[in-house]
């Protein structure tokens, strides 16, 4: 009994200390809602306090923007205004200009038709004077004109010409000078040989004998040597002695090479000759090869392709008028190197165009056309500049477009004037002669002509009736423009017009 009434009492302990302790958890809870709805709405007060203050600053600021913007829209409706009273002024000063300058212009029309109806009058006025003058003096207004400009025509002509004459003198005593005095400083310090080289084509032979070894049995020998080398082998009745024919010189110096060594060796037979001919064609090209590079250190020249080079030492083998073309080129690009540097003008490109403005010589008789355009073509195929080519069309044009091919005309007419530098055969020459005496000979009022010291001077006699003095310089001019155009020539030509009058009479 006594176990139980613990037991019960326990029991109940603990029934009335869960009912105290949910009676406290739930007491505490209470007091936390009330303390957090106590802060919320704290926090909701302050929230709208600053609410209203910030509404409060918004609506002062925006009062204060607005009491701005009203201030500047009142100054900008002032300049407005003013802006638009000077407009306003303008625009009343404008028409008032307008309606001055209508007014003007009314004035110069009404001005315009005075004057022209002034004009009108004054030409019938003149009609009427003219139209008394002719019938006065028996002439018409043309007649008249007529008359007087020949009559100025003939007494300002004298006068004329004779002042175009002072003026030449004057220019070309001046311009000579200077010419002279450039030309033989540059040519006395060209220390160049002046004997021409001429491309031989003679087979010198140590016996006649030697002819029938050369011809071989039914001409086999000949035969393999022309097949071989291009050219025709002339055996005629000269002693000791055969010609080699071609119109290739390198061909031609080749057959020479070929014949020379065939000679030496004594051994003359076909096998023998491809063999020669083979080691003549290597030792030919050779020397080719060391004129060109020769040529090229001399100057001072560089950086040129080697095939270029090879055709520069062709050149070795080419005549013109006699003259060897490579030391007509040497020579013509030293010259132009030294004209170059008296003239200020690029001593490099003037060098190197003078030294290869023949080049297309090399090959002329292989490929068609004139050598200037074919040494254009190979200087631009081998990378030369535009100034470097153009040299080559250069010297044979009337008026070059450069300094530098001016220069190359000047110093390629010095080398291929000057005395010894070329030779023409006997017919070429007389030919040459009778060509320019005909030139001269077809212009009216020439009576007769002479073609003197070696062609390089004309003397042509006019008639003194038939030409004055004012025409014997047209004259003059005529002529040395039909030689340029229809003849070569080394060198230039001087045109000497001669007109004399003779009056006699006898006193008896």
């Amino acid at each position: 009994m006594q176990s139980l009434y613990w037991i019960v009492a326990l029991v109940l302990t603990g029934i009335v200390g869960g009912i105290l302790g949910y009676i406290v958890r739930k007491y505490v809870a209470h007091q936390s809602i009330d303390s957090a709805e106590r802060k919320a709405e704290d926090i909701i007060t302050e929230a709208k306090t600053k609410q209203k203050k910030l509404l409060l600053e918004a609506s002062e600021k925006s009062i204060t923007l607005l009491d701005h913007a009203k201030e500047e829209t009142d100054e900008r409706r002032k300049e407005i205004s003013h802006l638009q009273k000077r407009v306003e002024k303008r625009e009343t000063l404008f028409d008032q200009k307008l309606l001055d300058l209508e007014n003007r212009q009314q004035k110069l029309y009404d001005k315009a038709k005075q004057v022209e109806k002034l004009k009108k009058d004054i030409e019938k006025i003149k009609l009427d004077q003219m139209t008394k003058l002719e019938k006065i003096a028996e002439l018409s207004q043309e007649q008249a004109k007529d008359i007087l400009m020949k009559n100025t025509e003939e007494k300002m002509k004298s006068d004329l010409l004779g002042r175009i004459r002072k003026l030449q003198d004057e220019n070309n005593e001046s311009l000579e000078g200077k010419a002279k005095e450039l030309l033989s400083t540059v040519i006395q310090r060209i220390s160049h040989s002046h004997a021409a080289e001429t491309t031989t084509t003679v087979v010198t032979l140590p016996s006649d004998e030697m002819k029938g070894r050369i011809i071989g049995r039914e001409g086999r020998n000949i035969k393999a040597i022309e097949q071989l080398t291009g050219v025709e082998i002339i055996v005629d009745d000269t002693p000791e002695a055969i010609l080699v024919s071609g119109f290739n010189p390198i061909r031609r110096h080749l057959a020479k090479r070929t014949l020379d060594k065939l000679i030496a060796d004594g051994r003359i037979h076909p096998g023998r000759i491809e063999t020669v001919v083979e080691e003549a064609k290597k030792e030919l090209a050779l020397d080719i090869k060391k004129a060109g590079e020769d040529a090229l250190y001399e100057l001072g020249v560089t950086g040129v392709d080697p095939k270029l080079v090879m055709l520069l030492g062709r050149l070795k083998y080419r005549t013109s008028y006699g003259q060897n073309q490579l030391l007509h080129s040497i020579e013509v690009a030293k010259l132009s190197g030294l004209l170059a540097q008296e003239l200020g003008a690029n001593v490099a490109i003037a060098k190197k165009g003078g030294l290869f403005h023949d080049i297309g010589k090399a090959i002329d008789q292989e490929v068609q056309g004139g050598h200037p355009e074919i040494g254009y073509d190979i200087m631009k195929k081998f990378g030369m500049p535009e100034e470097v080519a153009y040299i080559c069309i250069a010297h044979h044009e009337d008026a070059p477009k450069t300094l530098e091919g001016i220069i190359s005309k000047v110093a390629d007419a010095i080398s291929g004037a000057r005395p010894g530098a070329r030779k023409d055969t006997y017919e070429h020459y007389i030919q040459r002669l009778d060509e320019l005496e005909a030139v001269a000979n077809n212009f009216a009022g020439v009576e007769k002509t002479y073609a003197i010291q070696a062609g390089r001077e004309i003397r042509v006699f006019v008639k003194p009736e038939d030409i004055d003095d004012f025409k014997a310089t047209t004259l003059a001019r005529d002529i040395a423009d039909k030689i340029e155009q229809e003849l070569k020539y080394p060198g230039e030509i001087k045109v000497n017009v001669i007109r004399e009058t003779r009056i006699i009479e006898y006193a008896r």
